[in-house]
């Protein structure tokens, strides 16, 4: 018995959108731990950091504001606030057209 298309849609639309929003709350994760100081040395902050980097290679250097907290929120930010955007758009397409 096969599923519905409508069904599989809708389980393809919600699964883009979390996955958006967890590429948003890693980018959002490490700005917090950058404005907070976290300890670079511990994995978990190394590992944040680097998902961050990759996540947001395209947009992490776009801005050269002279502070380096300003240059991480814009720039980590943008990729937060894009990833999430075309994500949910994109989840949003494949819920009203099935």
């Amino acid at each position: 018995m096969s599923m519905p298309s409508r069904s599989r849609s809708n389980q393809a639309g919600r699964a883009i959108a979390i996955v958006a929003d967890i590429m948003a709350s890693i980018l959002g994760l490490w700005i917090l731990m950058y404005l907070l100081d976290a300890n670079r040395a511990n994995d978990f902050v190394q590992f944040i950091q680097d998902a961050a980097r990759w996540l947001a290679g395209w947009s992490h250097d776009l801005f050269t504001f002279d502070e380096g907290w300003a240059r991480v929120v814009a720039g980590y930010g943008l990729a937060a606030i894009v990833y999430l955007f075309v994500g949910h758009v994109i989840a949003n397409r494949m819920y009203r057209h099935h």
